[in-house]
């Protein structure tokens, strides 16, 4: 049996900046979300219950080759993706058709594994579309997962309770971002990414691929202004006693 783990390539959300309430994406780097890592490692977990492999797919643009090596250094064995350009900012919707076309070209598909909402825009909606389009039982907010004779054994973390789910297997969990805390990877994992295989298609080789219109627009992607203080400091003691007046640290 082989775990799928669904990721998304996204702008390194640390080095955006903002302009007139809208993001600046020229020159950001891509990488994987934070909770996409989390579900990555959700699947390490897992592996030694499986005799199969972790296998990574992922849809997205003409960088997602250099993307993926940091998820082949952080435990999955190979990756499967869809990468052209047409295909770096499609929409929740066509998003789950296309990793439904990478997962059925995989054999003995156990366990797909995503995280709740994609770093970018957290719609939230790929673990239940892809659930539906494959036709398998789906958990979401998953704060931990089990293997046990082909079932997964799901914990969901409701605002004021906790929900025990058996799921038969195959099946479709989407992860919260506290369910572990993801491993960093040495200096040897690195080395070894780069030698972990990878199969790329491109426009036309899936089915259900980005030229099918989609049926979500997003309209707007807004944040809060970002004023400068213009506050100028001389030393590290001015600087921390201008923190602790407006409150950022202890006093």
């Amino acid at each position: 049996m082989n775990i799928v783990v669904a990721m998304k390539q996204v702008p390194d959300l640390k080095q955006i900046r903002i302009r007139n309430r809208e993001p600046v994406l020229e020159d950001v780097p891509l990488t994987f979300g934070d909770i996409d890592k989390n579900a990555l490692e959700a699947a390490t977990a897992l592996k030694e219950k499986i005799a199969g492999k972790i296998i990574v797919v992922s849809v997205g643009g003409d960088g997602l080759e250099d993307t993926v090596k940091e998820a082949l250094a952080a435990g999955a064995d190979e990756a499967v993706l869809a990468c052209d350009a047409s295909f770096a900012r499609i929409e929740s919707d066509r998003s789950a058709v296309m990793l439904s076309g990478l997962i059925r070209k995989i054999e003995d598909v156990g366990l797909v594994l995503l995280g709740e909402g994609s770093a970018d825009n957290y719609s939230g909606q790929v673990g239940s579309r892809l659930a539906e389009i494959l036709g398998l039982p789906q958990a979401g907010s998953a704060a931990s997962v089990d293997l046990d004779d082909g079932k997964a054994l799901v914990t969901r973390r409701l605002e004021e309770t906790e929900e025990v789910l058996e799921l038969e297997l195959p099946a479709v969990v989407s992860v919260l971002a506290d369910i572990n805390e993801p491993v960093i990877p040495g200096v040897t994992m690195i080395l070894k990414a780069g030698r972990k295989p990878k199969t790329v298609y491109g426009p036309g080789e899936l089915s259900g691929d980005a030229t099918v219109p989609s049926t979500v627009r997003t309209l707007s992607n807004l944040a809060p202004e970002q004023d400068r203080k213009r506050v100028v400091v001389k030393d590290v003691s001015e600087l921390i006693a201008a923190l602790k007046a407006e409150g950022r640290i202890g006093r």
